[in-house]
């Protein structure tokens, strides 16, 4: 089966490379956020999927590994993606799409609540492309009133 790219494929071959990053994130309301630190490496594969393998520093101490798969369904015409990491059972499923600038991938999924231990709550990752050697992922998560609260943001910047 041949399959042919699109440019939402094309878009997410920029993320592609080697990467570090330094995250904040607010772990109690009203505390100030704590940052965080590691790196990513993004493989593509067969260039319809990208693979983001990573690995950083985890509250309260310790470290976490990270995969994050994405791609571009041609069937539904959205981004679509899983998320996993080492510190959790829980399978993220994305379901995204680009802003009309083409520089922000939306990705909402649903997951535990940091908040509420039990809870799912709707969630919301954002990738924004800043430059070839930068980009910023910012986190959502949807309050009860209806509204998306920031609680995480990592800055990425290239090594490779």
């Amino acid at each position: 089966m041949k399959i042919d790219l699109q440019k939402e494929h094309e878009w997410l071959q920029q993320l592609i490379g080697e990467w570090t990053y330094v995250s904040e994130c607010v772990m109690e309301p009203g505390q100030p956020p704590e940052k965080f630190e590691g790196s990513e490496s993004v493989r593509s594969l067969g260039g319809l999927w990208l693979l983001c393998e990573g690995c950083g520093e985890m509250p309260g101490g310790g470290t976490a590994t990270m995969l994050m798969t994405l791609g571009y369904d041609t069937r539904q015409q959205r981004f679509v993606g899983t998320w996993i990491g080492s510190m959790m059972t829980h399978l993220w499923i994305y379901d995204g799409a680009l802003d009309a600038n083409g520089t922000a991938l939306t990705l909402n999924t649903e997951g535990p609540c940091c908040t509420s231990e039990g809870k799912l709550a709707n969630q919301r990752d954002v990738i924004t492309i800043q430059s070839p050697q930068q980009r910023l992922l910012t986190s959502y998560l949807l309050d009860d009133e209806g509204q998306w609260q920031l609680f995480m943001t990592a800055q990425y910047r290239r090594k490779t």
